[in-house]
């Protein structure tokens, strides 16, 4: 079963306490790449987030939003600071005294100078916070490779259709191989043979010489390679997952052997046969780009 490396996934959670949203998005990526977005009061729980997407993402761009929310009435508390107050006072009397000013200190003007008192968020449980969060991501995450399934499921019936393609093409020229490479030869041979019609050298010698250079436009080898490396992408698109990185490599050579057969054709359909087959080779390699 294999995966696009695109997908969505999104899930949400709510109760009387707080609201917690995350989605996921992906694109192609040569690795795996997470970047996470989420408020500040969650980045103690970074490494915790990550660690629980790696069990669903092997590879890809991933961005991950998360949007929290706390809903408790009482959040916040109210923090006074005697020491600072005591500062201020023990300071404004002070003043009173070296400049003989009248002491009309109130409890309300001291209160409103800075840090007398501020106001604190609750600190929050990270183990509970946790629990509720790894619920949202889990389900997010679920959804997320679904999505990455169905696409992939596109993915392989589109390629198994474009390896019909280059069977079909493979086939053609493997038919037509051994009669091009004959002709070849033979007018290789009349070819040497009118030159050489004055010296005194063997048919041996000079069938020897021919079988070699004919060989060159021989594409037996190539075509034996095309047929496994079409083989072994089918097994790979009905195997196991996270064979994007094989696949790019057997696509890599694909793409070679197409290119050698193209050289050395010597036959007009041949090398049309090569142009498409090459051609068909090439849409394979980007689809295979998509698959994680």
């Amino acid at each position: 079963m294999i995966k696009s490396m695109t997908g969505y996934g999104r899930a949400e959670f709510a109760n009387d306490d707080l609201k917690i949203t995350v989605e996921i998005k992906s694109v192609n990526n040569r690795y795996l790449d997470i970047g996470i977005k989420m408020p500040r009061q969650l980045g103690m729980l970074e490494s915790s987030i990550r660690a629980e997407l790696k069990k669903y993402i092997k590879r890809g761009k991933v961005d991950v939003y998360i949007a929290y929310e706390d809903l408790k009435e009482a959040n916040v508390e109210v923090k006074y600071n005697s020491k600072i107050a005591g500062e201020y006072l023990g300071y404004l009397r002070q003043m009173a005294q070296e400049y003989g000013i009248t002491d009309d200190i109130r409890v309300s003007n001291l209160a409103k100078f800075p840090d007398v008192f501020t106001m604190e968020e609750e600190p929050l449980n990270p183990d509970k916070l946790w629990e509720s969060l790894r619920s949202v991501i889990t389900e997010a995450a679920e959804n997320f490779l679904q999505s990455r399934v169905r696409e992939g499921e596109f993915l392989r019936n589109d390629l198994m259709g474009k390896l019909d393609e280059m069977q079909g093409h493979v086939d053609f020229i493997t038919e037509r191989a051994p009669g091009i490479v004959a002709s070849y030869r033979q007018r290789l041979y009349d070819k040497v043979r009118e030159l050489v019609a004055d010296t005194a050298i063997e048919d041996s010698r000079i069938l020897q010489e021919v079988t070699i250079y004919a060989d060159k436009v021989c594409v037996d080898e190539e075509l034996v390679r095309l047929q496994s490396h079409i083989q072994a992408t089918r097994e790979a698109l009905d195997g196991s997952e996270g064979v994007g990185r094989k696949l790019d490599f057997i696509a890599q050579e694909m793409n070679r052997e197409s290119n050698t057969i193209l050289s050395k054709s010597d036959d007009l359909e041949v090398s049309d046969r090569a142009i498409e087959l090459k051609t068909t080779v090439e849409k394979v390699r980007e689809q295979i780009q998509n698959i994680e």
